[in-house]
């Protein structure tokens, strides 16, 4: 049996006090490199092979994470007509010393004295390139960690966390507030569990407060949790404090909850005195068809290896109405403002059951398109 190949050592090489997101850049590097799994260490290791990163530069984790996938004996070059900066090297450990100095000469100088490493160039002009974890295209955020960069590199690695893919609320509503709290957060030592877990206490006073039949509080409650919710996700990628068990604990949240709250508005009308046409029939509806949606979900990305709603280009505009958590409380919402809440669930159930008629036509669809070719994201394009 072969053996695993040894991971290289990472080392970040020069200093700078300019903070992004609550780090400075050096502190930035070191979290890049654990998060590509590399151990980081102080001082140059004496056997081995070594990825050293530039502590003055924002380098997407994507590109050093591309280098390393490369043999050692290649260097990271950002490439702007004829200026030229070495952002990165993964060398052995004998070549290590050289690659240092060259790092930390003025300019970070990309020729010698490393003429014989080769060179993955990065060029603003470079197209962009698929990520499929948040669904979307993206050009790599490479600028230098100055004083005057700081708003700009802010918006870029902010934009690069958040998904295109999502839900009309959170696509459009939600990027400046949350882009302004995800800064607060990082400044201020709140961590993106502290986040999730504020959300959780709002699922359940959403919950009680719609079982109650008070709509109105519990749909503010409810928003703030999809907001947080939002926040969450995009201060643990921009403060690269990402982990398994706050995947875990997000994603549990987002997909557990949903029926509770539509149970609870349900009882809600019934304690309140409001009827509304279908009344068990909607709540059934909701509630199946919500588990159904997920399961068609589930199967289409078990069968073709991505998300149902990155496809072709109008499955990812459905992607923003679908009956899912968010566009169920925009109806919900409009209901409550026009004072028919449950003349919400009933509209929230038949909108439900056109979106599981929708999500069967995409699966049919997708098996009878992959006879001929394969079924590929538009996004990849």
């Amino acid at each position: 049996m072969k053996a695993a190949a040894a991971q290289p050592t990472g080392v970040v090489v020069g200093t700078c006090a300019t903070r992004l997101w609550g780090m400075d850049g050096a502190e930035r590097a070191r979290r890049t490199l654990r998060k590509l799994g590399i151990a980081v260490a102080e001082e140059l290791p004496t056997s081995g092979t070594v990825v050293l990163v530039r502590a003055d530069w924002v380098v997407d984790s994507a590109l050093i994470g591309l280098m390393k996938s490369e043999a050692p004996g290649a260097r990271l070059v950002a490439r702007d007509g004829n200026a030229a900066t070495l952002l990165a090297v993964y060398v052995d450990a004998a070549d290590a010393p050289a690659a240092q100095v060259a790092l930390l000469a003025s300019g970070g100088a990309a020729e010698a004295p490393l003429p014989h490493l080769r060179e993955i160039a990065y060029d603003p002009k470079s197209p962009s390139i698929y990520l499929h974890k948040l669904r979307k295209r993206l050009k790599p955020v490479v600028m230098p960690l100055v004083p005057a960069n700081v708003r700009a590199a802010e918006k870029a690695t902010f934009h690069g966390a958040y998904k295109d893919v999502t839900d009309i609320v959170t696509k459009y509503v939600w990027p400046l507030p949350a882009r302004h709290a995800t800064r607060w957060c990082s400044e201020h030592g709140v961590s993106p569990n502290m986040v999730t877990m504020v959300g959780f206490v709002l699922v359940f006073a959403a919950m009680g407060l719609f079982y109650e039949g008070w709509f109105a509080a519990g749909l503010a409650a409810a928003w703030i949790m999809t907001f947080l919710d939002t926040v969450d996700g995009k201060l643990a990628r921009c403060t690269l404090t990402f982990t398994k068990f706050g995947d875990v604990f997000d994603h549990g949240i987002d997909l557990i909850s949903p029926p509770f709250w539509w149970w609870a508005w349900h009882v809600g009308c019934v304690n309140a005195g409001v009827s509304y046409p279908l009344a068990e029939l909607s709540l059934w509806i909701v509630l199946g068809g919500y588990v159904v949606l997920r399961l068609q979900e589930g199967l289409f990305k078990a069968l073709f290896g991505m998300h149902i709603h990155v496809w072709r280009r109008w499955d990812s505009v459905f992607r923003l109405i679908v009956a899912r958590r968010n566009p169920i409380l925009v109806i919900l919402t409009v209901a409550v403002a026009l004072g028919q809440p449950g003349w919400g669930m009933t509209i929230s159930a038949a909108w439900t059951a056109v979106s599981v008629v929708v999500h069967f036509v995409q699966l049919t669809q997708a098996l009878s398109f992959r006879r001929t070719q394969p079924v590929v994201t538009w996004l990849a394009e």
